[in-house]
């Protein structure tokens, strides 16, 4: 049983071990404390490329409808993966972080088909954004987004299938409350680069800052 007088010793530790790191705040003690679990994956498991004994590791947390998020894959991602994830230098993984219903419904259909079909649907949708997430009328977004998936080798029943499957919908879901509420993720893209948070789109450049001084190069 905790005393009055041990809660004041304790109250009387806490307070020293903070004198002990005057550079930080405690929102930024308990943000490294937040960010001890970033590690741990959603209900649906992390999709990693590169290998674990990787000295830098990415998280990229996205939303499918996100500009600057495609923008990224399509200008940035292509040299990250050939020079630091294929080398075996960086791993990386994508989390989900929808910004809007249609977003959520493009991850859920990511995730539909396991591991082997998320980053070739990913990819494929951040490719072609413009063609489905930003579509006028008379058509839908969600029939552009059908439309899209049978490159993928949806069928309209597998498609539908995918939708209305709630196991899949609060888990991509949990991972992005997890990133609001736990990693203070707010807009998209942010990336993780071991632990540390940037926020907005990278260029090669710019992330090569970060990774070559962790690596030594």
């Amino acid at each position: 049983m905790i005393t009055r007088r041990d809660a004041i010793k304790l109250t009387g530790l806490a307070v020293g071990a903070a004198a002990l790191l005057p550079h930080l705040s405690l929102e930024a003690i308990a943000q490294e404390a937040n960010l001890s679990t970033l590690m741990e994956p959603g209900p649906l498991g992390d999709v990693w490329l590169g290998p674990k004994d990787a000295k830098v590791t990415i998280i990229e947390y996205a939303s499918m409808t996100c500009s600057h998020c495609a923008a990224f894959h399509k200008n940035t991602w292509p040299a990250l993966k050939e020079r630091y994830i294929d080398t075996g230098k960086v791993r990386f993984t994508l989390r989900e972080f929808p910004l809007d219903p249609l977003a959520t419904a493009a991850f859920m259909l990511a995730r539909c088909d396991g591991e082997a079909k998320y980053y070739p649907i990913t990819d494929l949708l951040f490719d072609q954004q413009a063609g489905w997430a930003y579509v006028r009328e008379p058509q839908k977004p969600i029939d552009a987004l059908e439309q899209m998936l049978r490159q993928a080798g949806y069928s309209k029943e597998k498609f539908e299938s995918c939708l209305k499957n709630q196991d899949i919908y609060k888990a991509v879901n949990a991972v992005k409350q997890r990133g609001l509420e736990t990693y203070k993720v707010d807009s998209t893209p942010t990336f993780f680069i071991n632990g540390e948070r940037y926020k907005g789109e990278m260029s090669i450049e710019g992330m090569e800052k970060v990774i070559k001084p962790i690596l030594g190069a």
